[in-house]
């Protein structure tokens, strides 16, 4: 959803501040495997989503593991560069051709300073990474790789059609063979 139309829709901002926030963010489309961040970037960066999947993965023992995915109307950043001024150990993939907007976090401050209402709209973002971030830590400690994915195919119910099979897998903390024998024996 263009950026726009989603402060407007889903956080009900007034036309004034819509404006700014749009012209502040810059408009950029990349192909698809763009990275997007590489591993230890030091990106000040933010990111919305106007359409397309963006996958977050990092190196252990010279494989790649996905943490997350990042589709349609999510802004990001990274939390290390931005408020702890250190390295990110993630690199930021585009799994489809993309269209993004960009915007320094610098230019989100002053605004933030010009016009306290946006501090709800950064609270509303925060929440829900927040949100995100306590879901993925339960699952990852309590859930079986069946819990897994029934509750990844309900809340991404297109991913499968969008990502891989081995991105998925690796984002479960499964094998690719485990993962289809699960979706052979879902009925979703």
């Amino acid at each position: 959803m263009d950026l726009s139309v989603y402060l407007e829709k889903e956080m009900g901002l007034s036309k004034e501040l819509i404006t700014l926030l749009d012209e502040a963010f810059d408009y950029k489309e990349f192909p698809k495997n763009h990275i997007l961040l590489s591993s230890g970037n030091r990106s000040k960066q933010v990111f919305y989503i106007e359409k397309g999947l963006v996958r977050i993965f990092y190196y252990k023992d010279g494989k790649d593991i996905t943490d997350y995915f990042f589709a349609e109307d999510t802004f990001f950043l990274s939390v290390e560069n931005v408020f702890l001024d250190q390295e990110d150990h993630y690199s930021y993939q585009l799994l489809e051709n993309c269209s993004i907007r960009i915007v320094d976090y610098s230019k989100i401050e002053s605004l933030l300073d010009a016009h306290p209402k946006l501090n709800t709209l950064v609270r509303t973002i925060m929440a829900y990474h927040i949100k995100i971030l306590a879901d993925r830590v339960y699952n990852l400690q309590f859930q079986s790789a069946q819990n897994k994915y029934e509750d990844l195919m309900e809340n991404f119910p297109d991913l499968i059609l969008r990502a891989s099979l081995g991105h998925i897998a690796s984002y479960l903390g499964i094998t690719q063979q485990t993962l289809s024998v699960i979706r052979a024996n879902t009925k979703l």
